[in-house]
């Protein structure tokens, strides 16, 4: 290779090898083999390389000194020379001097310039670097990519301008122009010309180290007058002022009050029609703790929104404790890229951003610059307290989405409700009529929102499940305090809002960390599980439900394993079953038993889980089932009670038949007068005036003349009234069983309570179908009173009695 350099044109050409390379190659000059050439002004040299990649350990740099100071510029295009340098990664220098009352300017062609953030690379590798040297001071402008909107760079003094190209870049020329410009009074102006729809990213100069002291600069955008531009501040941070404060200015055609004055902390401007100016201005800096100043900043340009004057009304105003944020989809874990379009919300036409928070208090006129409302979501907090328990215990709070919010053309995309209680209050949620479905593998929500309810306590969150409506549970009630988030899937909830039923309700202390209530639908399959999946229930934790048989059904209860699975290291875990009926016998297991077999339950019944310390790596997950069908009578039943009966019918026959034969062969019957009714002794018949329906005549006992009791009446003159009662039907009301409370707290060891043993009963001893009368204990003796409801009727056989006297009991 041959450079021949002409003294006149000032350029220097340097080959060095590539920092971090080992030296794997050597230039040889005149056959003398060195590792770094350096081509002055008005040398000729001709060189080569010891190896065939010589791009792989060296690089090039061309430097052009230009002194605008004691002579004329050469103002125009700037070529790359000299022409015929070797394959190399190199890099074009122009070092500019110009008086500080002078400007330059820096004029690209097209497709113009990108700025891009330090570190950043350009597709293509080629890049440009622009620096401002004022005395002895230099300031990065920034680094540049081909292909952008930046198309003039004016600045203060000199300028070093660089040009780094790969070394298989076939670009021939420099891609700018030097021209020269009366003083422009500050830093630098970068203009930007944005046609159509774009997003560009622009930095203020040596970011991310701070602007210079006390300095101004200025971009200018180029907007067509048809398009809306909007503002936006990604990265900033502010120096320490003495004098001054540091601020931005915006310079807007049309605008009354130019230039419009921001602090960088502030919503910048936006849907700007057509072009504007923004300038970057410093303060004079603490000395002993100067700061930095630094901004990076987004301008978005669009196409007016067809619905853009289009407003919406957010009545908030009777909302406590609200925050609602407009946001776009992903929002906050997911950063939109810098060239996204992105869709803006406005509280007012000059005041939009990607996320936009209103408070509860106030009402808001807001309207949208976005072409797809889609990518846009709605996220609301809503905290609910209770601070004098008198008072919100008697409150029902609904968990429901106000109208202000589904009626926005944005969908819903959680609602958050944070609810605190205070020492010895619990949270109740209820859902009457809708009911929850716990979301399990084997019963999955298929609706369009759900609820997450996860219990918090300082020292620890536990997930109690995931939730949608159309379930069988009607109530739960946590100890703690409590976040319950709906979220939304699809557009479906629009509808579905209309429908919600959620309540809560603070209520008094509970023993179990939860309780929930469980109503299944005849014919129905429910699964339930403990909380905090696949974590595990929490160590010492009890949690209960209370589950309703249906009327006229039987619960099947099973478990979905044997065991527990798990082994204790402290105290001990138990699964607690009973029905909620007298005398009804608790079912009890430790984590060393199995768990009991399906069973059916013909009341409501309690079934409590209660966790102990597992050992390590262990956690315990119950889940069980429960299957509601109608009561079925065992045939076997049936047949019993049907042969029983035919027994009591041949029996009783056979009684009537031996009685008819014996009053052939006997003496009349004698019997014995009671005082106490209205009646006669029995004698020779007679025609009552009476029906038997109408008097007590028939209200006597019925004495075997044959048997020891005929001289007991002689020897008391009839004077003895014998015992008698006469029958009455109870009508007062006949209430159900009532309610057990919960099961006790399983951290202790249980002790089980004997179950009441029920009396015997009473032992028949005459089948007689005789009529007698008994007189209760502690009855009233001369009580003639007979119900009505038997038709007069006041007799009852003894078999009849012993039954009524079991059904009493």
């Amino acid at each position: 290779f041959t450079i021949p350099l002409r003294a006149v044109d000032s350029v220097t050409v340097t080959i060095k090898l590539r920092p971090g390379v080992s030296p794997g190659c050597q230039i040889r000059v005149k056959n003398v083999p060195v590792s770094e050439l350096k081509i002055r002004p008005g040398e000729n040299v001709t060189f080569t390389f010891t190896c065939n990649i010589p791009e792989k350990y060296f690089i090039m740099e061309i430097q052009k000194n230009i002194d605008c100071v004691s002579g004329p510029c050469p103002f125009g295009d700037v070529h790359l020379y000299p022409p015929g340098l070797p394959r190399l990664n190199r890099t074009f220098i122009w070092d500019v001097k110009a008086s500080t009352k002078a400007g330059l300017e820096l004029k690209f062609s097209t497709p113009w310039l990108r700025q891009i953030q330090p570190g950043e690379t350009c597709p293509d590798l080629v890049s440009y670097n622009i620096n401002s040297c004022i005395d002895t001071a230099t300031v990065n402008i920034g680094t540049f990519c081909r292909n952008g909107s930046v198309s003039r760079v004016k600045l203060l003094g000199g300028v070093v301008m660089s040009l780094h190209l790969p070394w298989n870049s076939a670009l021939t020329t420099s891609g700018f122009n030097i021209a020269n410009r009366s003083s422009i009074k500050r830093l630098c102006i970068i203009e930007s010309i944005l046609k159509g729809e774009s997003s560009i990213t622009l930095m203020s100069p040596n970011y991310p180290l701070g602007f210079p002291e006390d300095e101004l600069m200025t971009w200018q955008f180029v907007v067509p007058s048809n398009m809306r531009a909007s503002v936006f501040f990604h990265n900033y941070s502010l120096s320490n002022c003495e004098r001054k404060e540091e601020r931005v200015e915006y310079y807007i055609p049309g605008s009354v009050s130019n230039p419009e004055v921001f602090k960088l902390s502030d919503s910048q401007p936006a849907n700007i029609a057509g072009s504007f100016n923004l300038s970057l201005q410093g303060c004079d800096q603490d000395t002993q703790n100067p700061g930095i100043l630094r901004l990076l900043f987004q301008v978005i340009v669009q196409h007016p929104q067809i619905d853009e004057n289009v407003t919406h009304l957010v009545d908030l105003s009777k909302e406590w404790n609200m925050t609602v944020t407009i946001h776009f989809e992903g929002w906050p874990s997911r950063i939109p890229l810098m060239s996204d379009l992105i869709c803006l919300i406005c509280k007012d036409p000059r005041t939009c951003d990607r996320v936009l928070t209103l408070v509860s208090g106030a009402i808001y006129k807001i309207s949208f610059l976005c072409k797809d409302l889609s990518h846009l979501r709605i996220t609301v907090e809503k905290g609910i307290s209770c601070v004098d328990h008198r008072w919100c215990q008697r409150k029902i709070y609904s968990l429901s989405v106000p109208k202000a919010i589904t009626q926005l053309p944005v969908q819903l995309h959680k609602f958050i409700w944070r609810l605190t209680a205070p020492e010895l209050i619990n949270i109740e949620i209820t859902s009457s009529s809708l009911k929850l479905q716990q979301h399990l593998p084997e019963q999955r929500c298929n609706t369009s929102y759900s609820y997450s309810i996860v219990s918090t306590t300082p020292e620890m969150e536990s997930n109690i499940g995931i939730f949608c409506p159309g379930g069988a549970i009607e109530k739960i009630q946590m100890r703690n305090n409590i976040t319950i988030s709906l979220k939304t899937f699809g557009k479906g909830f629009l509808n579905d809002s209309n429908h919600q039923d959620l309540k809560m309700s603070f209520v008094p202390h509970i023993k179990d960390e939860c309780t929930f209530t469980v109503s299944p639908d005849p014919k129905a399959k429910i699964y339930l599980q403990t909380p905090n999946s696949p974590y595990g229930l929490p160590p010492y934790v009890s949690i209960s439900w209370y589950v309703i048989v249906p009327s006229k059904q039987v619960a099947r209860l099973g478990f979905s394993k044997d065991r527990m699975g798990i082994a204790c290291e402290t105290g001990r875990a138990y699964v607690n079953i009973k029905e909620q009926t007298l005398g009804a016998e608790e079912t009890v297991r430790r984590e060393d038993e199995p768990l009991p077999e399906p069973r059916n339950m013909h009341h409501n019944f309690w079934v409590n889980i209660s966790n102990c310390k597992p050992v390590d790596k262990m956690q315990l997950t119950l889940q069980f089932w429960v299957t509601v069908v109608e009561k079925q009578i065992d045939l076997a039943v049936i047949f019993a009670v049907l042969a029983g009966t035919g027994v009591l019918v041949a029996i009783g026959l056979t009684v009537c038949c031996v009685k008819k034969k014996k009053k052939k062969s006997q003496n009349p019957m004698v019997g014995v007068y009671n005082a106490n009714v209205n009646t006669q002794m029995p004698g020779k018949q007679r025609l009552f005036k009476k029906d038997r329906k109408n008097n007590e005549s028939h209200v006597y006992a019925v004495i075997d003349d044959a048997m020891v009791y005929g001289h007991l009446l002689k020897e008391s003159n009839g004077s003895v009234t014998p015992e008698v009662d006469v029958y009455r039907p109870f009508d007062g009301p006949v209430g159900s069983l009532p309610p057990s409370p919960p099961p006790f707290s399983f951290k202790k060891d249980i002790k089980r309570c004997p179950s009441t043993e029920e009396p015997p009963p009473l032992a028949e001893t005459d089948h007689d179908a005789y009529t007698f009368a008994h007189q209760k204990s502690g009855e009233v003796e001369d009580s003639g009173y007979t119900n009505e409801k038997n038709n007069g009727d006041t007799s009852m056989s003894l078999l009849e009695n012993k039954e009524q006297d079991g059904l009493e009991e």
